[in-house]
């Protein structure tokens, strides 16, 4: 039984060598705003998105672009003597999840108090190769 689990955990494990990911926790931009660039470079090339964030004039693609280059450093530090144009590196995935919520108050006529909830986001951006099937 002890051997068919190290085989199961070995095979894991180079499957996973071809996969870097990178983080970004507690980022100052709503999550509605970055899941639109999200959604933008999501299933590309990895140099393809890197120049579509480059373009873009959204401040949300500032933050994306230096997390998917984090992502790729990682990928270079795991895979060393691997060539990145060879290996072909796409973004596999990428998710938004809210974070911490910042609450204020605005004053707001007649006495009264509006609420602000000025929101942030988690993000995971996980780069990894394409296999090329030669037919």
């Amino acid at each position: 039984m002890g051997s068919r689990k190290r085989i199961k955990a070995e095979s894991m494990k180079e499957a996973r060598k071809n996969i870097a990911f990178a983080k970004l926790n507690n980022c100052p931009t709503s999550p509605r705003k970055m899941r639109l660039i999200a959604d933008l470079i999501r299933g590309m090339d990895a140099d393809r998105a890197l120049s579509e964030l480059k373009l873009n004039p959204k401040e949300a693609s500032n933050r994306m672009e230096k997390l998917l280059l984090s992502a790729l450093a990682n990928w270079e530090a795991k895979n060393e003597g691997k060539k990145m144009d060879e290996s072909n590196l796409y973004v596999s995935e990428v998710t938004v999840d809210g974070g911490r919520m910042l609450k204020r108050v605005q004053p707001a006529p007649q006495g009264r108090a509006h609420r602000i909830r000025k929101r942030s986001n988690h993000v995971t951006l996980v780069v990894d190769s394409r296999k090329i099937e030669i037919n």
